[in-house]
């Protein structure tokens, strides 16, 4: 059994019994062999039948200069909002809020190969406010190593998505954001997409998705990364994410 082999069987046993394992016991060697995990963790789960691709997504990094990751999301997990989330198995509930946009045309490699931000943004025809529950299957949780978290879809655990909105260019360094979790005090930001832009994760999550000759369609949905850091929820808590001018979204842990 090769590294990659064993790091998928560790995984689909994590996500059937919902019970955490050691990523220190399947090290992966680069990016390449985590992206070959997620795959094979996808189809022995079953999430993207008679070849089709997967219509949500995540990408994102800490910083332009940063090489993003991307991670195709399970469909059993995708809500829309006000979700109930109370009966799902998570072992730590992270908060990411979140823009998502989605894909108004289809993307193949040629396309993808030939965007810049102005190109890719175009492609977008509709924006929503997103939450991001960050979860893990590997027992070392967010100490786990980078390649573990990225084979592991990048710590995902569920993503609610708000109303749909037209997109449009914004000045997205003005824009605020809210968070409400549980009792906690509000928690408010301005402008903190590691991006300056959520749709600059556009061109490399579409490169990405394409290769191998894939083409993404549309109507696909990108979440793009995080404007509150990750605060951790317990179980029981509401979140609520708001953007003003965008919209909101809800889920009760």
């Amino acid at each position: 059994m090769t590294m990659i082999d064993a790091a998928v069987a560790a995984l689909v046993t994590a996500r059937n019994a919902h019970r955490a394992t050691p990523a220190a016991q399947v090290p992966l060697p680069d990016a390449a062999a985590a992206y070959a995990v997620q795959a094979g963790v996808a189809r022995a789960l079953g999430w993207f039948q008679d070849g089709a691709s997967a219509r949500h997504w995540k990408s994102g990094g800490p910083s332009r200069d940063a090489t993003l990751t991307h991670a195709p999301l399970p469909p059993a997990g995708i809500w829309p909002s006000p979700a109930d989330a109370r009966a799902w198995p998570f072992h730590l509930r992270g908060i990411e809020a979140e823009i998502a946009l989605r894909l108004g045309a289809d993307v193949d490699a040629t396309r993808a190969a030939g965007l810049d931000l102005a190109s890719a943004s175009a492609l977008v025809d509709a924006m929503c406010v997103s939450i991001e529950l960050v979860d893990s299957r590997w027992r070392e949780a967010l100490e786990a190593p980078a390649l573990a978290k990225l084979a592991d879809l990048q710590s995902h655990g569920a993503l609610v998505l708000g109303d749909w909105q037209p997109f449009a260019p914004r000045d997205w360094s003005a824009q605020r954001c809210r968070v409400h979790i549980g009792a906690r005090p509000v928690l408010e930001f301005q402008g903190t997409h590691s991006m300056g832009d959520p749709a600059f994760v556009l061109m490399a999550w579409l490169r990405h998705a394409t290769q191998d000759g894939a083409v993404v369609r549309a109507g696909t949905v990108v979440t793009t990364g995080t404007w509150c850091g990750l605060p951790l929820a317990t179980a029981g808590d509401r979140v609520l994410a708001e953007f003003p001018g965008i919209g909101q979204a809800e889920v009760q842990l």
